[in-house]
């Protein structure tokens, strides 16, 4: 568990308060940061606050400024931002419930474990997750962290309730705008049948382990090839796959069909039938494909 909580407080519903800590659920992991470096002397290069046609400028003369046309800017003192934060409160009320699946997904943000702060909370914090999980519902609120209130749910997971940051909803984008012009149609039924036997055959477990940035693994490769190569430059160019040449007409059903490992033929009607209904034979079946992400270069 994180040495620091990310919130310490209370969740209160009615009358009932349970005393929590609030940490990380997530972590950077294996991202890669740079740093520029002058390569004459190897020390890093820093940047001064410079205004255009005056030159460098002390930090005493900045302030913050909310751009409110193009060239005009508001500006605002630290003092004045201070003065409408949010007071940070000590209390997470659970002011509403709704069905689990009635967030949609694009509402969530980033999540967090939330425990219970000792032995005394554990009976409640037990009763309010086994609670929710009997009703299938979510709890809302909203937090307040740094001066700033965070719209959160609170929902069951396993033995313990994970909270959620949730966008509000002026940070998200109405998906109307971006799905208004697809045709609403229903989709063929033959290519129906194929696309479904193709999920089927390729529906495992999740397993988020068996996935990994190529690029971040490549990048931890080079950068200990060239500490074992003592500070020499080190510069790999690996050939690009020669990309497939398209064709003037893609052949959606052909290429389900290859997919799915059928032949050629015409999907007729008994034809979809099988495609839909039965399983391949046991000695046509491909073997199956481990997740290429897996692979690791030697």
């Amino acid at each position: 568990m994180a040495a620091r909580a990310y919130w310490q407080g209370q969740i209160k519903l009615a009358l009932v308060s349970i005393p929590v800590e609030i940490y990380p659920a997530t972590r950077s992991g294996a991202a890669i940061s740079f740093r520029q470096i002058h390569e004459p002397t190897g020390k890093p290069v820093h940047y001064d606050k410079v205004v255009a046609g005056v030159g460098p400028v002390d930090r005493d003369e900045i302030l913050k400024g909310y751009e409110v046309a193009k060239g005009t800017y508001v500006l605002l003192e630290q003092e004045e931002i201070e003065a409408v934060k949010i007071e940070s409160r000590k209390t997470l009320d659970l002011v509403q419930f709704v069905p689990a699946d009635a967030i949609d997904v694009l509402y969530y943000e980033k999540p967090y474990f939330v425990v219970p702060a000792d032995d005394l909370a554990e009976e409640a914090y037990a009763v309010l997750r086994d609670a929710m999980r009997r009703t299938g519902k979510v709890g809302l609120g909203q937090l307040s962290v740094r001066g700033r209130e965070q719209l959160v749910s609170l929902k069951p997971c396993g033995r313990g309730l994970v909270l959620e940051v949730l966008r509000y909803a002026d940070e998200v984008a109405r998906a109307q705008s971006y799905f208004r012009g697809l045709p609403d149609k229903p989709a063929d039924p033959d290519l129906l049948d194929l696309a479904t036997a193709i999920i089927e055959k390729k529906t495992a477990p999740f397993r988020p382990e068996e996935f990994h940035d190529r690029y971040v693994d490549a990048l931890h490769r080079l950068i200990d090839k060239k500490k074992k190569a003592r500070g020499r430059r080190v510069i790999e160019e690996e050939e690009e796959a020669a990309a497939p040449k398209a064709g003037n007409v893609i052949d959606l059903m052909a290429a389900l069909r290859k997919s799915v490992g059928e032949d050629g033929r015409a999907a007729s009607a008994s034809g979809r039938k099988a495609a839909a209904g039965k399983a391949p034979a046991p000695a046509k079946t491909p073997a199956r494909r481990k997740a290429p992400a897996k692979r690791r270069s030697a």
